[in-house]
């Protein structure tokens, strides 16, 4: 593979790195990485590794680390190096920077000191969730980890309760049960959940059911990998296709097929999207 390599501008490029799957990762990605002056990684050995996997030569350009731990004399030395006219690639061991990943810090001060920040997005755990959980994308909440102390999680949750978003959280492989069960307490055993574990890699698995059921499959089951948990928004329901075409049908005598779609959408808890589609499908069945 041919790379783009030429001097980018100074400046804190935040590169995303692959979940699982290292193909995952952009072209853009790997001419910054061929390209930079310098790249701070929550995981150095993982950075390399990536690097060796794609071919990217590192040469006599450093590799420093950096992640949560890093402190302010860190942060002020990659400021400066950017102050000397360097570029500066930012990689987390696995998906974005700043998502529930290291850089805010970093992206701050490099903002406050009047240089560029650059993002080169690509793979994320939290899309990579979304789009194969099956629940409601078109309104969702970012939560992260949640605290591992029983009680102010509670709080937390009960925080949550009442959002009408989709909720998406991460969380332990050794604390996934634990979850689920105070999400039964607090929001319902009843609502929608998935569990998604392993995105991308060899052995992904997408868990769906509702709380209750979930917090049962888990129950004293060993797992590992990384995990997303999706929880569905507060007084979502299932809803019968023909209930959305009739309300649908009734929606197309007077509106235009878009302001139909969103009428419905609104009133029944769904996508927008989803009802725009089968409105649209609809429209071509009438014509």
């Amino acid at each position: 593979m041919n790379f783009e390599i030429r001097p980018l501008s100074a400046g804190l490029y935040l590169v995303a790195t692959p979940i699982g799957a290292a193909r995952d990762i952009t072209l853009r990605a790997l001419d910054i990485l061929a390209s930079c002056d310098l790249i701070a990684a929550e995981d150095t050995r993982t950075a390399r590794k990536l690097m060796e996997i794609h071919g990217v030569p590192l040469g006599k350009r450093q590799v420093v680390a950096f992640h949560d731990h890093s402190g302010e004399a860190q942060i002020a030395r990659l400021v400066a190096a950017i102050a000397e006219g360097k570029s500066v690639a930012c990689v987390s061991e696995a998906g974005t920077p700043l998502i529930a990943d290291p850089g805010y810090e970093l992206a701050l001060a490099v903002q406050a000191a009047g240089h560029p920040v650059i993002a080169a997005p690509g793979a994320s755990a939290v899309l990579a969730a979304l789009a194969v959980g099956g629940l409601p994308t078109d309104r969702f909440a970012f939560v992260g980890f949640l605290s591992a102390a029983t009680s102010e999680r509670a709080t937390q949750l009960a925080e949550l309760r009442d959002l009408p978003f989709t909720l998406v959280l991460y969380e332990s492989p050794k604390r996934v049960h634990s979850l689920l069960s105070a999400a039964c307490d607090i929001l319902g055993a009843d609502r929608v959940a998935v569990v998604c574990r392993e995105l991308t890699k060899k052995f992904e698995e997408v868990s769906r059911g509702t709380l209750g059921s979930l917090a049962a499959d888990f129950d004293g089951r060993a797992v590992k990998g990384e995990i997303v948990v999706l929880i569905g928004r507060v007084g979502a329901e299932t809803v019968a296709e023909v209930d959305v075409e009739t309300a649908l049908r009734d929606a197309m005598r007077t509106m235009r097929i878009k302001d139909a779609a969103t009428a419905v959408a609104g009133a029944m808890g769904l996508p927008r999207r989803q009802v725009y589609q089968t409105a649209l499908g609809l429209d071509q069945k009438e014509d």
